[in-house]
């Protein structure tokens, strides 16, 4: 059994986790991770795996959501050749692939209704046929399924099978998000630093401690997932230079702007809340940059005037006249810009929440909450 492969954490939640899934590894059961995208399912099932009876043999990963719908059937349980258009020899599939070790099957909610079907029969009975086939086979394979999607929700709604939501989840494990897991976030932070520092071949200088703190406010919408990319980003984009708050706010805001290119109907609040906090940032690097270019119009004409010297940063119009500069507060909380920002951008629409919620890349649901938490 191999017990060199862990889960990089110590935060209440995944210590609780990791014990769990020990106890769960020994037992053989189905399991259904469920957590956030980006959260490390994969991971946690293959720690499942290597922490079983069956770790000496193959632990299969199989992405439902990115095969097509008309080839799944065809790659989890194999064809005759024949069987289809192009199938000019028989194949086995990834559950005959995986037998006497574990599949994991991620993103089962994307799975098709019909191969749902055979998935239950698998599950119940440990036998499929290939597609094409008359013949049954046997298999011994331990199934891990994972999703990001509400199977109770889809149940209800005819998307996803009762019996086999049933089966999948005999036990259940829930990740909890990365901005729910304290220090864990610089653990992480740390060792992917050093993975990259070795693929890349360059050392790097960290991060300074505003940063750092900038790191743990930050949300995570995407979780471990994109803690891992923007590390690897600023390794390389940076040739290794210690990250100030200018340069982890820019790649930030990179980003959140790019979320917001992308349309996504099923965004959690995570996600819209990773949106207002770029907005955020940017406004404050917008303004700073602002201050900074009258600065040196003024010392460049020599305008001496103390008409014409900008003040000390300090609210001197009500707020409903200009918007707030988080370059002139750099104290406040994030609850305060937020709270702010959302009470310019009404202001601006005359109060047209639909406007409103438009503009600052959120939905009207999450508008209403927040006008009523901060009392607007």
């Amino acid at each position: 059994m191999n017990r060199g492969f862990d889960i990089l954490g110590r935060s209440p939640g995944i210590l609780r986790l990791k014990e769990l899934a020990l106890q769960v590894a020994s037992a053989d059961v189905t399991v259904l991770i469920t957590g956030e995208t980006g959260s490390g399912k994969e991971v946690l099932a293959r720690f499942i795996h290597e922490h079983s009876r069956r770790a000496s043999k193959s632990f299969i990963p199989v992405n439902c959501g990115a095969i097509p719908s008309g080839i799944l059937e065809s790659e989890l349980f194999g064809h005759e050749r024949g069987a289809f258009t192009g199938a000019i020899q028989a194949r086995k599939g990834y559950f005959e692939s995986a037998d006497r070790g574990t599949i994991f099957l991620d993103e089962i909610g994307e799975t098709p209704l019909e191969t749902q079907v055979k998935l239950l029969r698998v599950i119940e009975a440990g036998e499929f046929q290939r597609v094409g086939a008359s013949e049954t086979v046997c298999t011994d394979t331990r199934i891990v399924a994972a999703t990001n999607r509400n199977l109770h929700q889809a149940v209800a709604e005819g998307n996803f099978r009762e019996d086999l939501y049933y089966r999948l989840r005999s036990v259940e494990l829930q990740i909890p998000p990365l901005r729910e897991r304290g220090g864990d976030i610089l653990l992480l932070a740390e060792h992917f630093i050093h993975g990259f520092e070795r693929k890349h071949s360059i050392a790097f200088e960290g991060f300074n401690p505003e940063a750092t703190e900038l790191l743990l406010r930050y949300p995570w919408p995407g979780n471990v997932r994109e803690l891992r990319n923007l590390v690897e980003s600023l390794l390389i984009l940076e040739r290794g230079r210690q990250v100030t708050p200018d340069i982890l706010e820019r790649h930030l805001v990179q980003r959140s702007r790019h979320k917001s290119l992308v349309h996504d109907p099923a965004r959690t609040e995570s996600n819209e809340l990773s949106l207002i906090y770029g907005s955020l940032i940017q406004l404050r690097q917008e303004m700073g940059e602002i201050r900074q270019l009258l600065q040196q119009l003024l010392l460049t004409n020599r305008l001496q005037s103390p008409q014409l010297l900008l003040p000390e940063p300090q609210v001197t119009e009500p707020m409903t006249q200009s918007p707030p500069s988080p370059a002139a507060e750099p104290t406040l909380p994030l609850e305060e810009l937020e709270k702010r920002t959302i009470a310019v951008t009404l202001t601006k629409f005359g109060g047209n929440k639909r406007k409103t919620a438009h503009a600052l890349g959120i939905n009207e649901r999450t508008l209403y909450r927040k006008i009523k938490e901060y009392g607007l």
